[in-house]
């Protein structure tokens, strides 16, 4: 099913209180920056923090690389999806694991993780409160920062069992839950926020503590991490860290802020991963690798908040979604460019200035296939001449004829009345 049919089905269920819910959090966050002068120089300066690393990614990589093993930290780089997946797996084959704790990671939803090391014989338990949800409800998230924003407390009872629909009751009993399998597992997993490249640290940024617990209590720890994520210094770091939160939910920071270096009782390595980051270094979309994951772009979006996450059917939904998951596949998400009003409301919030209504506008250009009649349509306007020849083929085809030869955009408008006279015949 494509975006619209899903919107549909989703906001005639849950669409209102989706919407309701969203924008609280987004009325949060305009309180939050107002209480920060600075913000708009904030936002140019991390906007140039992210030109930069975007111009000299390669070399960050490198100094990364050779710091966090300076630091104690094995890294390893894979070139895409399967490569990562792979990696985790060898590493957690040497230690033999049978259960693995995750911190919430949308790279790790990016290379299909989960299913992975499931089907070879690996427990994955999300502890991220959101990710166990859906997990536990056999779903995906639908918020890259809320994943579980489209559920409501009865349904989060009914998972675990509960007739109390009591919402602090049921955050004890998960952690009661959750408790357990930290204490049981062989390997921790998370993602990371930012890498700090004249460092070698990763950085961490949680609400529940739930990545310091996978991080620390089990012997292995591994970080798995787009190339995207590297910041040059701690002094850049400051700039982000003041940011993400905010941006996100109207946090002054987020209530866990964790550098990771050497682990002092076992391993933590870093899966430093490509999967199509670098060709897009080279590509008009290029500006896409600025995201840093705060999702205020989501939280905005008035299409986003009325149809839900599920709706965009790729890991990352929303604006920022729709951009990066034709990138992934063309053809399955061409859909998604078209899911915008290009209000710029995301564009206003994005606290890396990511142009997106001109990146959306130029998704739209290269999803949609050339369409011959519209071609001669654009050309016949710059001659006179052809333009009253057009005018005069367009008028006399017969409406079916012109609806099959402009399908493309005739799938979804009605075609407009032409006149019978041209206007400079009047």
């Amino acid at each position: 099913m494509k975006h619209y049919e899903l919107a549909v089905k989703f906001y005639k269920e849950k669409g209102p209180r989706h919407d309701k819910s969203l924008w609280t959090i987004r009325q949060k966050r305009d309180k939050a920056i107002k209480e920060v002068p600075e913000w708009e120089s904030l936002r140019v300066q991390a906007s140039e923090i992210k030109d930069y690393v975007i111009e000299n990614l390669q070399d960050l990589v490198d100094e990364f690389i050779k710091n966090a093993k300076n630091a104690g930290i094995e890294v390893v780089f894979a070139k895409d999806a399967q490569e990562h997946n792979q990696t985790v797996l060898k590493y957690l084959k040497e230690i033999n694991a049978k259960k693995v704790v995750k911190s919430k990671s949308m790279l790790t939803e990016e290379c299909g993780l989960n299913e992975f090391l499931e089907k070879n014989g690996i427990e994955v338990i999300d502890t991220d409160l959101g990710e166990r949800i859906v997990q536990l409800r056999g779903e995906k998230p639908s918020h890259i920062v809320l994943p579980a924003i489209h559920t409501t407390k009865e349904d989060v009872a009914e998972i675990l069992g509960e007739e109390n629909t009591d919402p602090t009751y049921l955050t004890h009993k998960m952690r009661e839950l959750l408790r357990k399998e930290f204490l049981s597992a062989d390997a921790g997993l998370s993602g990371a926020n930012f890498l700090v490249a004249d460092k070698g640290w990763a950085v961490v940024c949680t609400n529940e503590g739930n990545a310091d617990l996978g991080a620390v209590l089990p012997p292995l720890h591994i970080i798995s991490v787009g190339v995207e994520k590297l910041v040059p210094n701690m002094n850049d770091l400051g700039v982000f860290l003041r940011m993400l939160a905010r941006n996100a939910t109207g946090q002054k920071i987020t209530t866990y802020t964790s550098i990771f270096g050497k682990k002092e009782n076992g391993k933590r390595v870093i899966v430093l991963v490509d999967n199509g980051r670098f060709e897009r270094l080279n590509s008009e979309f290029k500006e896409t690798l600025k995201c840093i994951r705060c999702s205020a772009c989501l939280t905005t979006c008035p299409v986003f908040r009325r149809s839900g996450g599920h709706a965009y059917r790729y890991v990352i939904p929303g604006p920022i979604g729709s951009l990066l998951a034709p990138l992934s596949d063309k053809e399955k998400y061409k859909d998604l460019p078209f899911a915008c009003t290009l209000c710029s409301s995301c564009e206003m919030v994005c606290p890396v200035k990511i142009p997106f209504s001109k990146q959306l506008v130029k998704m739209r250009e290269y999803v949609t296939k050339e369409n011959i009649a519209l071609k001669l349509a654009e050309k016949s306007m710059h001659h006179p001449q052809a333009f009253k020849l057009f005018s005069t083929i367009l008028r006399l085809t017969p409406k079916p004829v012109l609806k099959t030869a402009l399908k493309e955009w005739s799938r979804y408008k009605a075609l407009p009345k032409i006149p019978k006279k041209r206007f400079i015949s009047l």
